[in-house]
């Protein structure tokens, strides 16, 4: 696996540097999680297209030196899933925050992983709508303090991971921008799946998140990462309780398993229809 320090100067746009992230955002680590699982899967370049929606994550396909495409909010899923259906053989890789995927994307989230489409979600989680201004977002967790929730969120926080399955992804998993050795290979595995794929990728906001939570810089809040998590493999061999996990939010690969997908299955109907796909 490449490890801190190589080259990914082929797979990044070099000239559109340094990125507008604020210092010590953990989503150029994410980008650079990206770029670095693309040189492990060895992909022609050419047949990548990175699509991003609004937010501090939809800045990400600028970066990349892919195919781009930036969409609108929450829609980041619905134009990837028509690329997708129009040019079955592209890897399709979708860079989406939490409030793009699970707020007012929410409902093309669900159905992509229903449908089981071809596509690679890394879904960018830092507990808050940070280009907006800092407001609460579906995975802010119930007590912590936004813009829009100065006396702490009264709102049970999402779990990506688990909707993602309930919905029918094939690939789900879950890291953070303190595990950077294994992020990109579990982005690399979401790669090579061929089925909806979700790696969610726990990010460090300083700007917002940790100051009005009085969490530190960014490194205190990449340990706060290392002490929240726990590896799935660490877990005791006994049925998970909320107790086990009381302040702990488990890492790895909750799912990964071989399903009929989508694309492939509707280029069948069409050649059983007697109908031409141009592929």
């Amino acid at each position: 696996m490449p490890s801190v320090g190589q080259d990914l100067g082929a797979y990044l746009r070099q000239e559109m540097m340094p990125t507008v992230w604020c210092p010590g955002c953990g989503h150029g680590i994410i980008a650079q999680g990206i770029a670095a699982a693309l040189k492990e899967v060895g992909t022609d370049l050419d047949q990548v297209v990175v699509v991003g929606g609004i937010g501090c994550s939809g800045r990400t396909p600028f970066y990349m030196n892919t195919g781009a495409m930036h969409t609108t909010h929450g829609r980041a899923l619905a134009f990837a899933t028509g690329l997708k259906m129009a040019r079955p053989q592209l890897t399709v890789i979708v860079a989406m925050g939490d409030g793009d995927a699970l707020a007012i994307g929410g409902n093309h989230f669900i159905h992509a992983a229903r449908r089981n489409i071809d596509l690679t979600v890394v879904l960018y989680n830092n507990s808050i709508y940070g280009m907006t201004g800092g407001q609460s977002a579906p995975t802010t967790p119930q007590g912590s303090h936004s813009t829009t929730t100065p006396l702490g969120s009264i709102e049970p926080n999402f779990d990506a991971p688990t909707l993602a399955i309930a919905a029918g992804a094939t690939f789900v998993a879950r890291s953070t921008t303190f595990d950077f050795q294994e992020m990109p290979k579990l982005i690399a595995r979401a790669i090579r799946h061929p089925g909806f794929s979700m790696v969610e990728v726990l990010s460090q906001c300083p700007t917002y998140f940790g100051r009005l939570n009085r969490l530190g810089e960014a490194p205190e809040m990449l340990f706060l990462e290392r002490d929240q998590t726990i590896p799935l493999h660490d877990l005791p061999p006994v049925e998970i309780t909320r107790e086990v996990l009381v302040g702990k939010r488990p890492i790895g690969v909750f799912r990964e398993e071989a399903m009929p997908e989508y694309t492939q299955r509707y280029r069948e109907l069409c050649a059983a229809a007697g109908g031409v796909y141009d592929a």
